[in-house]
C-alpha cells in the first residue's frame, strides 16, 4: 500500500482526491497478503478511506489461476450479499419520497403475500402443517429479516420446501412473487431472526413502487450519481476480463465453482434482479457507496439518501428477546454491542461485541467473503474483495483486516 499512498498522493496533487497525511495501513496488506502465500485466498483487492483521504488501495496475487491473470485494484467481483445495503438505500430512497411506512404490512405493497402461514413440522405423511401467523409481516421486519421468511440452508424440512420451490430460476419479479406466495414462513413475524430473501423482496417491492425494473432504479439514483461505473447486475463484454473467477476449497485446494445460485453467465440479464444478491462490483466502486453511508446519504455534493435514512439503516432494530436469542449467519452472529439495523450489522458497543470497530460502525459481507465496513467514530471505510466461497474454516479476514486498521488509526 506504500505505492499506492505515493499514487493517491499524486492524485490528490492533480487535484483527484484529497493527500492523506495519516500512518502507514501497509500491516493490512501484510496481514492479507500471508493469506494469498499460504494458499487459503488466491487474490484480493482492498480500499481504504480516512477522513475523506484515499490511505490505501491495494491488489495482489491472481483473478484467475488458469490464465494467471493478477487481481487488480479495478477487478470485478460478484458481490453478492453485499448487495443487501445497497437494496436498503433504494428502500430509503422510496422511504424520503413517502412511498412506505415500517408499520405497514407487507402486502400493502405485495398483495400475493396477503395469506402466508407459518410451518410448524411434518404430518406423519410428511406433509407440512400450517397454520396462520399471530399477524402478518410488517416492513420493518422486512428489513431487519424478522420477517420469518428464509434461505435454503439445506437443513431440512422447510428447507426442502424453498430448494424446490427454484426461487433463482424465477423468469421475472411476477414469477418469483407467485413462488414465494407458496411457502410458508419459518416462524410468526417479529419472534425470530433468520438470514433470509428478505432483500430479494425489497427488490421487487422497489419495483413496484418506482415503476421500474430493479436495475434501472439502482443505476438511476444510487450508481449513475455515486459514479460507480462498474457496479450492475451483470458484466458487459468487454468487461468480462476484469471479472474475478470464484473458487471454493477442497482438500485444501481451491476449485473454480461453475454452477452459481444466480446464474452463470455473468453478462446475462437475469430475470429476476436479485435485491440480496445479483451486483457486481470492485472495490472502488463499493467504496463510494460505503463512502456515501458514512457522508449521512451525501458523497461529493450529492444527496442520495436524507441523512435521517442513513441513520435509520445504520440504527438498531431488534428488540432484546431476538438480540439474545443466539440468531445469526456466519461470522454476523447477532449479541449485545452486535447488532442488526436495516440489512447490515450495527456496532453498538465495541467492547461488548469484541470487535476492532468503532461505536456505530455498519458492516456486511458476501457469498464470496467479500466484506465491508463504515466507521463513523474514526471516519474510515474500508472494502475488502476476494472470490472465495464462505465456509467453516476460511481465512479470518474480517477480524485480521480489523486489527489491523485499529492499529494503524485508533490503536489503545
Amino acid at each position: 500500500m506504500r505505492a499506492a499512498r505515493l499514487l493517491a498522493l499524486i492524485a490528490a496533487l492533480a487535484g483527484a482526491v484529497p493527500a492523506s497525511t495519516e500512518p502507514d495501513v501497509a500491516p493490512v496488506d501484510t496481514a492479507l497478503q500471508s493469506f494469498v502465500d499460504q494458499g487459503a485466498l488466491t487474490g484480493y483487492a482492498v480500499e481504504i478511506w480516512k477522513d475523506g483521504a484515499l490511505v490505501g488501495r491495494s491488489a495482489y496475487g491472481k483473478r484467475d489461476l488458469a490464465t494467471g491473470a493478477p487481481m487488480q485494484t479495478d477487478t470485478i467481483v460478484r458481490a453478492y450479499s453485499m448487495t443487501k445495503p445497497v437494496t436498503a438505500v433504494a428502500m430509503m430512497i422510496l422511504h424520503d419520497q413517502g412511498k412506505w411506512r415500517p408499520e405497514d404490512p407487507v402486502a400493502k405493497y405485495l398483495p400475493e403475500l396477503a395469506d402466508l402461514k407459518v410451518w410448524k413440522s411434518l404430518d406423519a405423511a410428511g406433509k407440512p402443517i400450517l397454520v396462520p401467523p399471530a399477524s402478518q409481516p410488517n416492513m420493518a421486519q422486512l428489513m431487519s429479516h424478522m420477517a420469518g421468511f428464509q434461505y435454503d440452508m439445506g437443513r431440512g424440512g422447510i428447507d426442502d420446501l424453498y430448494r424446490r420451490a427454484d426461487l433463482w430460476g424465477a423468469k421475472d419479479n411476477r414469477d418469483f412473487l407467485a413462488r414465494v406466495a407458496r411457502l410458508p414462513l419459518r416462524y410468526d413475524p417479529g419472534t425470530g431472526w433468520e438470514y433470509s430473501i428478505a432483500m430479494d423482496l425489497q427488490g421487487a417491492i422497489i419495483e413496484r413502487l418506482s415503476g421500474m425494473p430493479l436495475r434501472d432504479f439502482m443505476k438511476r439514483h444510487i450508481f449513475d450519481p455515486l459514479g460507480m461505473t462498474d457496479t450492475d447486475f451483470r458484466v458487459p463484454q468487454e468487461k468480462l476480463p476484469r471479472l474475478a473467477t470464484v473458487y471454493e476449497w477442497k482438500d485444501g485446494k481451491p476449485i473454480e465453482v461453475t454452477s452459481h445460485p444466480l446464474g452463470n453467465d455473468p453478462t446475462a440479464m437475469p430475470g429476476f434482479a436479485s435485491g440480496g444478491g445479483g451486483l457486481f462490483s470492485t472495490a472502488p466502486d463499493y467504496a463510494r457507496f460505503a463512502r456515501m453511508l458514512l457522508g449521512k446519504g451525501t458523497l461529493d455534493g450529492k444527496r442520495i439518501i436524507s441523512e435521517e435514512a442513513a441513520s435509520t439503516i445504520m440504527s438498531p432494530k431488534l428488540p432484546p428477546e431476538i438480540l439474545n436469542g443466539g440468531y445469526g449467519i456466519g461470522l454476523q452472529q447477532m449479541r449485545p454491542g452486535y447488532e442488526y439495523g436495516y440489512n447490515g450489522v450495527v456496532v453498538t458497543d465495541p467492547q461488548a461485541a469484541k470487535v476492532a470497530l468503532g461505536r456505530g460502525s455498519y458492516l456486511w459481507d458476501g457469498l464470496a467473503t467479500t466484506w465491508f465496513w463504515v466507521d463513523p467514530e474514526h471516519d474510515i471505510v474500508f472494502v475488502g474483495m476476494v472470490q472465495r466461497i464462505a465456509a467453516e474454516g476460511g481465512p479470518p479476514l474480517q477480524p485480521a483486516s480489523q486489527a489491523a486498521v485499529k492499529a494503524a488509526f485508533f490503536p489503545d
